[in-house]
């Protein structure tokens, strides 16, 4: 029993796995997504989320450089759950002008509303910022063309001008933060949204049956 309980005792604790680097990044990023949520973008600067996170000053300077380095990883890290959110809806999405200003009305909301408040004080914190400006630049341009390649089959040209499609990219953003704040419901949102969408391909000109009709399941 004794030669057991030394054996037992002997035993080598557990070792803890390294996070890689990417994984280290993304525990780095939910920890300051819950910072932000809890106490405020303010609370939010690489000494305090170190202190959080359980590591060294070192290795936060490391990943994100500054504050606004930081804010900006936040906002990318935002920016790509928006982008894989919208595709998938997409891809599962109906083929007629209705189903893809829903989904495309739908997913973008969601998203902004799966981000609650946080992610305008991050966009507020940023104001101004080289890395902000460059960021949402490709965000824009992305969104953009994804609502091209997914309407424009519901025009009789094939095409839909620029000018409409940064018109619905402002009210999405618009109408979403004003959702996120609890000036207007998801579901006012969403179907604004969708009705600008819609405007937009039939001012363009839409041919044969588009399936244009109320937004759905909201």
């Amino acid at each position: 029993m004794s030669n057991t309980l030394r054996t037992e005792s002997a035993a080598p604790p557990p070792t803890r796995r390294r996070l890689s680097r990417q994984e280290r990044l993304q525990q780095l990023l939910d920890v300051g997504w819950r910072i932000v949520r809890q106490d405020g973008t303010e609370a939010l600067t690489l000494g305090h989320l170190a202190e959080q996170a359980g590591v060294t000053k070192p290795v936060v300077y490391d990943h994100f450089g500054t504050r606004a380095g930081l804010l900006a990883a936040l906002y990318q890290d935002y920016d790509s759950r928006q982008t894989a959110l919208m595709d998938a809806a997409l891809a599962a999405g109906g083929q007629s002008l209705a189903g893809r200003a829903n989904v495309i009305a739908s997913s973008y909301v969601d998203c902004v509303l799966l981000q609650g408040r946080e992610i305008p004080g991050v966009i507020a914190a940023l104001a101004g910022s080289r890395e902000l400006e460059t960021i949402k630049r490709a965000y824009h341009v992305a969104f953009i063309e994804k609502c091209r390649a997914a309407l424009s089959p519901f025009t009789e040209i094939g095409a839909i001008g620029s000018a409409g499609l940064w018109a619905v990219l402002g009210a999405a953003e618009a109408l979403s933060y004003a959702a996120a704040t609890g000036e207007i419901t998801a579901s006012q949102a969403k179907h604004e949204l969708f009705e600008t969408i819609v405007a937009v391909v039939v001012r363009s000109g839409h041919g044969g049956n588009s399936g244009a009709g109320k937004l759905a399941d909201i």
